[in-house]
């Protein structure tokens, strides 16, 4: 009887990790119509950004936190690209959902070449807003120069896989 109780209850543990891996590998496409709504925030230096100061670029916008590992190594990346193809109208922007002292004080040992701006509490619930269900670091989603979300990613995101949906969509 003690068996079949083991054999349940691994199944239960089964079934369940299979529930959160489907919530996080699910489409990580977002619906074409989805348009990027107005948010504003501080970046690092204390200045309000709105993401309208963007309209017109593709942007990558990537929800992070100072204590990530897969967002940590996902940054050098970033610059690279944001270095390569902002004269073709790319721009990367960092959303912290850490607390501005942790991102100022990692902003202070490395170089990112692109607007990181302050979310705390709030950007993890604008994460949410914007499609991150399960609320995953680092999340990271594309806009297209019309503004629409064209992809959302759960989790660490590859150079490889930003190029694939980005490509056909610069100048």
């Amino acid at each position: 009887m003690k068996l079949y109780w083991i054999v349940i209850l691994a199944a239960l543990l089964a079934l369940g990790g299979g529930f959160i891996t489907r919530a996080l590998n699910s489409s990580n496409e977002a619906d074409n119509s989805s348009q990027i709504p107005s948010f504003t925030l501080n970046d690092a230096s204390g200045k309000s950004r709105n993401i309208n100061e963007w309209q017109g670029k593709v942007r990558i916008i990537n929800f992070w936190a100072t204590w990530c590992p897969p967002c940590i190594k996902e940054i050098p990346e970033f610059v690279a690209l944001q270095e390569q193809y902002a004269n073709k109208g790319l721009q990367f922007i960092g959303v912290a959902v850490d607390d501005e002292e942790s991102v100022t004080a990692y902003l202070a040992k490395t170089k990112i070449n692109y607007p990181i701006l302050i979310g705390d509490i709030e950007g993890i619930a604008l994460a949410h807003q914007l499609g991150n269900s399960v609320d995953a670091v680092p999340y990271t989603l594309v806009v297209d120069k019309q503004g629409k979300i064209i992809h959302q990613h759960r989790g660490g995101i590859s150079k490889e896989q930003i190029m694939e949906v980005i490509s056909p969509i610069l100048d």
